[in-house]
This record gives structure tokens, C-alpha cells and sequence, in this order.
């Protein structure tokens, strides 16, 4: 995923094996030479504009991801291992998704002094480290995030057959071969990726074995196909059917499910089709199909910024995915009852007892009256 990293690893060109630069197809947002050089065409591209920009805005952005997605997606992790015990196949999934989210939101931090200090100061097995994690991190979460749309197709379409299927050892098997699937993917990253000196500058960059982009488009079609391309067309097949079923049940809970189906796809489609449309420009770039300066300093620039964009996804998966989910909320809403009453035990300790009763009871009848819709979607 060239592109992708682009922003996480700052980088123009790359290496080949022998150690000679190609032809940079891609631009660092803090740490490269400003510009690059068209060979058959005797063309420098001046792109002074876009590190200054750069500089100042990703940064503070990136800071602020850190925090939320941390907080989010903890928060997840921790109401479905300490408050509900993890104990259907949507729970393993959302469990995942939520390590998923994670793993990118901890290449934050190293985001953020790169581009602040515009130097990888971390050494060579963390270039690898981090780099790789990134690539399994983006790939697991595209995976759970389909595989979740699966199971909700299967729970409300194919709910006969569901019963067989939809079990915490069968969510279990499948996550597994998620995982093995995103770091068998993510593998070349953990190979090419290096550190090495630039014109005094320390660049944590991809060593390809060939000069001519053949693995840096290779690598960006492996992002439009397995990233965008399978997972939509899934999202797309799953949420159409279940839109259609739930047009013929007569539940409560028929238009809050068909709102958040909405929400789902139309979020995927806004956060990750404009960085594919990007990256495929980029593969035409790497293959020569581009190569005039005002349309790449034009690339350059999307490069950033819908790289940016595909990046605030994993603060939104768990408002999406978790905190609109009815039993999830009953969860979060007890465990803040639990944990006031302990704050307040040396007040007046009984009156909010009675009033959290009081609600504990109406949220008890609330949720034996949800469907099984509610608690799927």
C-alpha cells in the first residue's frame, strides 16, 4: 500500500536492491527533497507547499486520532472482556475489529515525530516493526469490518443456518484466519521497508528489488483489490439482502437497523473510496500513464490528504460498530451506574440507588423488548 504509508513512513521514490533511487512517484509529507525529477522528460517539480502544509496540520490531526482512537477502541476491548464476557460470534468479531483499530492508532505516535522532526530516529527493526504493523493493522480491520457484515447477513437473511454457523468456536477459527491472512499480506512490508540515510536525512523507506515500480504498483493494486475492491462488493451483496429482508418484518427495530446499515456502507464508501481512487492514479503514475508535473504535484497533494481522511475510520469504528449496538450501550450505561455508585458511596448513597433501580428496570423492559435485530446490528 504505497499510498498509504506515504504520510506514516515519509518517502519519495525508493530503493532497488542495489541501492539506487528510482524515479519517486510518491511524496513524503515532511521528509524528502521537495520536489522530484522526471528523467525522460528533464522536468523538476517544485513541492515546497505541501511538507509546509504538512508539517503544521497532520501532526496536531494525527495527535488528536491518537487519543480518541485509543480511548474508543479500549473502551471496547474492555466493556467486552471485563463487563459482557465475550460469549457470541458478533462479540469475538467486534473484539477484533476493535485490536484491529489499535494496532494503527499505536503508529500514531511515531506519525507524529516524524513529521515533526522530519527523521526516523528508531532504528531499522522498528522501521520494519512499525511499518508492517500498520499494513496488518489497516488489512485485519477491512477484513472484520466484511466479515461482521457476513455475519449480520447470515444472523438476518440466512437465520436457519445461522444457528449452525454463528458460534463463539467458529468466530474464533475464522478471526484466526483473518489474522493470517492480513500478516501474510502485510509480509513484503516487513521485508522491503529499511532504514537508511539520505542526504543527511534518516528515512525509514521501502527497498524494492526492482527499478521499474513494478512492486510499488503491485503493491498499490494489492490495496485497491483486497483493501476496497472484495470488501465492497461483500459490503454491497450482504446489506442490499438485508435491507430487502428487513423491508417485510414489522419490528421497532426495523428503521434503526436500516439506518445503521446506511451509516455503515455510506462510511466505508467516504473514508476509503477516495484514497483507492488515488492510489490507482498512483499506479498509472508508477507505470508512466502519468507523467506531467502539474497533475503529480496535484496526486501528491490528494496523496495527503485522503490518506488523512482514511485515517479517522478507526476513531469511528467503535461508535459505529459498538457504541450504537443496544446490548453494548446496556453494558457501558451499567458499568457507569456500577463505577458512580462507588464514587458516590459517601453521599447520598441510597437515593441514587433508588433512581438507578428505576432505571434499571426500564432498561430491562426496554431491551426484552428489542428484537433480535437489535442485537445483531
Amino acid at each position: 500500500m504505497e499510498g498509504n504509508l506515504t504520510l506514516l513512513l515519509g518517502r519519495v521514490g525508493s530503493e532497488d536492491m542495489s541501492g539506487d533511487y528510482t524515479s519517486p512517484t510518491s511524496n513524503s509529507s515532511v521528509a524528502y527533497e521537495y520536489g522530484f525529477f522526471y528523467p525522460e522528460l528533464d522536468i523538476s517539480c517544485d513541492l515546497e507547499n505541501i511538507p509546509a502544509f504538512a508539517s503544521t496540520f497532520f501532526p496536531v490531526l494525527y495527535s488528536l486520532l491518537f487519543v480518541t482512537g485509543l480511548v474508543g477502541n479500549s473502551l471496547v476491548i474492555w466493556v467486552l472482556i471485563v463487563l459482557k464476557k465475550v460469549r457470541a460470534m458478533t462479540d469475538v468479531y467486534l473484539l477484533n475489529l476493535a485490536i484491529s483499530d489499535l494496532l494503527f492508532v499505536f503508529s500514531l505516535p511515531f506519525l507524529v515525530h516524524y513529521s515533526i522532526s522530519s527523521q526516523w530516529t528508531f532504528g531499522n527493526a522498528m522501521c520494519k516493526i512499525i511499518s508492517s504493523t500498520y499494513f496488518i493493522g489497516f488489512y485485519s480491520s477491512t477484513f472484520f469490518i466484511t466479515i461482521m457484515s457476513i455475519d449480520r447477513y447470515l444472523a438476518i437473511v440466512r437465520s436457519v443456518y445461522a444457528l449452525q454457523v454463528r458460534t463463539t468456536t467458529y468466530g474464533v477459527i475464522s478471526s484466526l484466519v483473518i489474522w493470517a491472512i492480513a500478516i501474510l499480506v502485510s509480509a513484503p512490508e516487513l521485508f522491503f521497508f529499511q532504514e537508511s540515510n539520505d542526504n543527511n536525512q534518516t528515512k525509514c523507506i521501502p527497498h524494492y528489488p526492482d527499478s521499474r515500480n513494478g512492486w510499488k504498483t503491485f503493491s498499490n493494486f494489492e490495496v485497491n483489490v483486497l483493501g476496497w475492491l472484495i470488501p465492497v462488493g461483500i459490503l454491497l451483496f450482504c446489506y442490499h439482502s438485508i435491507l430487502k429482508n428487513l423491508q417485510k418484518c414489522h419490528t421497532q427495530n426495523k428503521y434503526k437497523a436500516m439506518k445503521l446499515v446506511f451509516v455503515v456502507v455510506i462510511v466505508f464508501f467516504l473514508f476509503w473510496t477516495p484514497i483507492n481512487i488515488v492510489l490507482f492514479m498512483d499506479s498509472l503514475r508508477n507505470m508512466h500513464i502519468i507523467d506531467d508535473c502539474l497533475t503529480s504535484q496535484r496526486l501528491d497533494l490528494a496523496l495527503e490528504l485522503t490518506e488523512a481522511l482514511s485515517f479517522i475510520h478507526c476513531c469511528l469504528n467503535p461508535v459505529i460498530y459498538a457504541f450504537v449496538g443496544e446490548k453494548f450501550k446496556k453494558y457501558l450505561r451499567e458499568a457507569f451506574r456500577k463505577y458512580a455508585r462507588f464514587l458516590l458511596i459517601c453521599k447520598d448513597y441510597h437515593v441514587f440507588e433508588g433512581r438507578s433501580l428505576d432505571k434499571h428496570s426500564s432498561l430491562n423492559v426496554a431491551s426484552s423488548q428489542s428484537s433480535f435485530l437489535g442485537s445483531v446490528l
